[in-house]
């Protein structure tokens, strides 16, 4: 009890601001102060819990083990308080803030342009800033709080504390110059493996979805180019006998190009969910829930039937 009587709300509010997002310069902007005071307010709440909280390692800010400890509690005492003093609310239309996405080229490709005219419309005052990185680095700074969200691929189970929504199932198809395909408009197995394929992927050596298929078969392909950027790719393929087999939602913007004809792949590929991902820290800020909403919209009336 004596303790409480040296803790102020603010510095609780703070205190959670610091352990979210791991860093003092974001929490200051996340709780409109400034730095020294939110690095002042670091120093008095390492003398009231006698312990660091924040430690730094490999250049970043981690929580201590009495600082994790602290994070669930300390985060649903807050809301509880917030619910007594004042229910949580967003308005979009005057809200100011800043929101950190990581997604891949192709999600960037897919959803940007409607999730741009969305915040323009409807939140002008709400910034996004977006990085690309690969699928282990992207829910790596979820769960660190380096980001708010990320959206793509991410196969396998994750930490209980990440949460997951799930935008859209894709499935894949092949791009090739239509001068160089049969009538039929599409290759056969052994056509399509006779010829040099382009692979979008960040690392050349990455697994991919391709060429698992293939080798379930005990087959390979020639692939004549590896890139990391879906969005040039499918400019190579005009003029070239080179194959492209890429998600089907990158190919939307060329559908109707006479000089490019898109066919099914001649094997089997798996499908794949394409996911929002954010951690449960943020799970009932009214600002990230906007957000995920607004993101899951402009998924559906991309492709009405996203989450088929």
């Amino acid at each position: 009890m004596n303790n409480l009587r040296r803790m102020d709300l603010n510095l609780l509010v703070t205190l959670h601001a610091l352990l979210s997002e791991r860093h003092i310069s974001r929490a200051a902007l996340r709780l409109h102060r400034s730095q020294p005071a939110v690095s002042h307010a670091l120093a008095h709440l390492r003398r009231l819990f006698d312990d660091p909280l924040l430690v730094r390692r490999a250049g970043k800010l981690e929580l201590t083990a009495r600082a994790s400890a602290l994070m669930q509690p300390l985060t649903e005492a807050l809301e509880q308080l917030g619910a007594l003093l004042d229910p949580p609310t967003f308005d979009p239309a005057s809200a100011q803030r800043t929101f950190r996405l990581a997604m891949s080229d192709y999600g960037a490709r897919v959803l940007l342009p409607g999730l741009a005219r969305t915040l323009r419309s409807q939140a002008p005052g709400i910034d996004l800033v977006i990085n690309q990185a690969s699928r282990e680095s992207m829910l790596a700074d979820v769960i660190d709080g380096e980001i708010e969200m990320a959206l793509g691929v991410f196969p396998g189970r994750h930490p209980d504390a990440v949460r997951t929504h799930t935008l859209f199932v894709e499935d894949f198809a092949c791009l090739a110059d239509a001068s160089t395909l049969p009538a039929s408009g599409t290759l056969d197995r052994e056509a399509w493996l006779a010829r040099p394929h382009v692979l979008v992927a960040l690392r050349a050596e990455s697994d991919n979805e391709i060429d698992r298929a293939l080798a379930r078969d005990g087959l390979r392909r020639r692939v004549a180019m590896t890139l990391p950027h879906w969005g040039v790719a499918n400019d190579l393929i005009a003029g070239t006998d080179l194959i492209l087999t890429v998600a089907r939602r990158n190919l939307d913007s060329i559908a109707t190009d006479p000089c490019l004809r898109i066919f099914a792949p001649p094997l089997a590929i798996a499908r794949f969910d394409f996911d929002l991902i954010w951690h449960q820290r943020r799970q009932r800020d009214p600002a990230h829930i906007w957000l995920r909403d607004t993101v899951v919209r402009v998924a559906q009336a991309g492709h009405p039937a996203a989450t088929d």
